[in-house]
């Protein structure tokens, strides 16, 4: 279970070691992934209409 933990950590080392390479540009990938996100959620969430009760 431990490697898969460290694979993460490595990843995301990996990731934010290049960032800076990137600049601003990964913060606004990042943005708009999860503006794209959130409306597929949205209608994702339309489409089932169920209604959930609060008790």
């Amino acid at each position: 279970m431990d490697g898969f933990w460290y694979f993460i950590a490595d990843f995301f080392e990996g990731i934010f070691k290049a960032v800076p390479f990137i600049g601003l540009w990964f913060n606004k990938m990042m943005i708009v992934i999860g503006f794209i996100a959130f409306f597929l959620w949205l209608s994702y969430m339309s489409k089932q209409k169920e209604e959930q009760k609060f008790d």
